[in-house]
């Protein structure tokens, strides 16, 4: 599985970051985009390690706080996929 989510993250644009908050009422300042994006690109493999002691509140001050909630909704519902 994590071929499949190496493959991905590697292809990943940040349309496809803004398409998918889009489909998920999260609209993304161009600041928290890019956080997003980098997070994503240079973090995704340490954060699979250890998924459960992943704690989005160490970013929170890169969100606005109605994105905050949205994104730590979302990750609460998809890491329970991986």
């Amino acid at each position: 599985m994590l071929n499949i989510i190496d493959l991905y993250v590697q292809n990943l644009k940040k349309e496809d970051i803004i398409n998918f908050g889009k489909k998920n009422n999260i609209t993304l300042s161009d600041d928290e985009l890019d956080f997003t994006y980098n997070l994503i690109k240079n973090d995704y493999k340490k954060i699979l390690q250890n998924k459960e002691a992943f704690d989005l509140s160490a970013y929170r001050n890169n969100f606005t706080t109605e994105n905050y909630q949205k994104i730590e909704d979302l990750i609460k519902k998809y890491i329970s996929y991986l």
